[in-house]
């Protein structure tokens, strides 16, 4: 015959292992999905950019 498992007890969140606590908080978090966390904005179109400027210059020479 199966052993049949014991449920297991009730421990507080405060008493949980830290393995267990972040196995728990991993379950509880949601998921993105297809939509990415990264805000997104158009950039200022009057903005100054120095990259931008600079980035054909070779210092090598």
């Amino acid at each position: 015959m199966e052993e049949m498992s014991k449920p297991s007890k009730f421990v507080p969140y405060a008493k949980m292992s830290k393995k267990a606590r972040r196995a728990l908080d991993k379950k509880k978090r949601g998921d993105w999905g297809l939509c990415l966390p990264v805000s997104r904005c158009e950039e200022n179109r009057r903005a100054y950019r120095r990259h931008e400027k600079h980035r054909s210059r070779n210092w090598e020479e």
